[in-house]
């Protein structure tokens, strides 16, 4: 199981607690965590990834181990702690304004 910990808007929408664990067939990558997430709760389809484009919402960051994954490519594997689920991947609302 891969621990999912998501910013407090999706988890308002969810109706979820701050973390949610999914199951990943195969490689753990952002890209099968998010098509996870949207299975177990259909409605964060296209919440997360534009529904046109697949690609990371911009007012989204990605973080696993601390590092920001944000800009790698959505099928790139995740770190091992993560998927072990020693680590959560963390989906961070970007905040913006002056």
């Amino acid at each position: 199981m891969i621990r999912v910990e998501l910013p407090y808007h999706l988890r308002q929408l969810a109706r979820v607690d701050r973390e949610v664990s999914v199951q990943v067939p195969g490689t753990a990558t952002a890209a099968a965590v998010i098509d996870a997430l949207e299975a177990r709760y259909p409605m964060l389809q296209g919440t997360i990834r534009d529904h046109a484009t697949g690609q990371r919402r911009p007012f989204l960051r990605f973080f696993a181990c601390e590092d920001d994954v944000s800009f790698l490519p959505l099928d790139a594997p995740l770190p091992d702690a993560v998927a072990r689920g020693a680590e959560p991947f963390m989906i961070v609302g970007a905040i913006a304004g002056g």
